[in-house]
């Protein structure tokens, strides 16, 4: 016991001394008494450098362990930078207070994928190339008429941007920078009108087409809500909210469904297969689904009297705050903070979701109680934006459809800074085998 104490303080004193102008980690191996010294850069050291770890000669070498990527860097990127201990978010630099405020989603798709914000000529450009391509082929609508009438509309858009890669097989051609950049303005076109396709389907009314004199976002409000009249009006209020929601939701650094696009893009196939699955990893209710599940706790609570007793619940592990807390932030999400704000706009168009009135209490006891601030569990993106896309009139269902339109120029982006990056191979994780070791074959009548 007094040996150990003893290591103890001694690694504290080691600790305790100046750094060393030295960029590398020094690594004893207490096994065979061997020593390694490892290269630090950008405060990583690279996980190969760790097979050199053996006992002995014929090892495979360490391996690190991390379940769900807890602490691995799988790429370098330039995209967006996350301060999840300061609720810091920024595109390409730029902040996400700055761009939700001042700019637009096709702005900030342009800023994704490009890595600046256009001129006026290359925004102009850039935008008659995306809506060139809103329309779908007409055989999709058929394909998604194969789909049965309560479907849900996520999976038949996870099914038809899949299914966009039989129809465009130059696609395959990821090497060339021109064809890369078609599939671009595909993707980015498309994914509204298959969203808003999806939607018609599953409540039985007809499709409507794109409307290419409408915004991006107004054109999408205009495939959900025509109904007879000859040209849909736009209301001002919520195109602006919708085009902010899509800005919010655009990038969100190596998320679970950027991860599922870089993953299966390392194999090089087709955008449109990547899409779907990151796509198909959205659909999962502790992604995409998130918001959807802010909505149901907030129909438990019932009302802001049962909101201390639903507290008290979560404190004793039998229920769970949905909305609050996050993977990465540790302070309040800035993207929450944003749509709080324009929920406000919202609901003066639409009238007030009676679910906000819990929100707002349940946001100010949380914050407040020394139990969630301990454990910084602040308000996330997903606990204001299902009380808005509701008001707005979209089924729960619906909201990871909606999220997936955003995320469109995020995923692109990611894919081709994949294809870009020499050190990229194919994804292919390592495992720690627990399993048998050599056994015999035993005839089925012996066993």
């Amino acid at each position: 016991m007094a040996h150990d104490q003893k290591k103890s303080v001694l690694t504290e004193q080691q600790v305790a001394q100046p750094t060393s102008s030295k960029n590398t980690l020094t690594i004893n191996d207490n096994r065979t008494g061997k020593q390694y010294e490892i290269p630090i850069e950008n405060d990583t050291i690279r996980a190969m450098d760790l097979r050199q770890i053996k006992v002995k000669d014929d090892d495979f070498g360490m391996m690190t362990y991390d379940p769900a990527f807890m602490n691995t860097a799988s790429c370098k990127s330039k995209i967006t930078f996350i301060d999840g201990d300061k609720g810091i978010l920024r595109y390409r630099g730029y902040p996400i207070e700055q761009l939700a405020e001042k700019g637009n989603y096709l702005e900030t798709a342009y800023l994704i994928i490009n890595g600046e914000l256009p001129t006026k000529s290359q925004f102009e450009d850039w935008t008659d190339n995306i809506m060139k391509h809103t329309l779908i082929h007409e055989n999709i609508k058929k394909f998604m008429d194969g789909f049965h009438y309560d479907a849900h509309p996520m999976g038949m858009l996870v099914s038809t941007v899949g299914a966009l890669s039989t129809f465009y097989t130059d696609a395959k051609n990821i090497k060339d920078p021109a064809t890369r950049r078609l599939q671009i303005y595909r993707l980015v076109g498309k994914m509204p009108t298959l969203a808003a396709f999806a939607f018609r389907h599953s409540v039985g009314r007809p499709y409507v087409y794109p409307d290419n004199d409408l915004s991006y976002a107004g054109n999408f409000l205009n495939m959900l809500w025509k109904m007879t009249e000859v040209k849909y009006k736009v209301n001002p209020v919520l195109e602006r909210a919708l085009d902010v929601l899509f800005i919010l939701h655009a990038d969100h650094e190596q998320n679970c469904s950027a991860n599922a696009m870089r993953s299966v893009g390392s194999s090089h196939v087709d955008p449109y297969s990547a899409t779907a699955a990151a796509s198909a990893a959205l659909y999962g209710p502790l992604h995409g689904g998130a918001n959807a599940e802010v909505l149901y706790m907030l129909d438990e609570i019932g009302s802001k009297a049962n909101i201390p007793a639903f507290i008290k619940t979560v404190k004793e592990g039998k229920g769970k705050l949905m909305g609050f807390g996050h993977r990465i932030y540790k302070n309040y999400d800035p993207r929450a903070k944003i749509i709080k704000q324009l929920a406000d706009e919202v609901f003066e168009v639409t009238g007030r979701n009676p679910k906000l009135d819990i929100a707002l209490e349940l946001e100010r006891i949380a914050l407040e109680d020394e139990y969630f601030v301990k454990r910084k569990l602040y308000p996330n993106v997903d606990f204001y934006s299902g009380l808005i896309y509701q008001a707005m009139g979209f089924p729960v269902e619906m909201f990871p459809v909606l999220f997936a339109i955003g995320r469109t120029s995020g995923w692109v982006a990611q894919w081709e800074e994949l294809l870009m990056d020499a050190e990229q191979k194919i994804a292919r994780p390592r495992q720690v085998y627990l399993g048998h070791g050599t056994r015999d074959y035993i005839m089925m009548g012996k066993r």
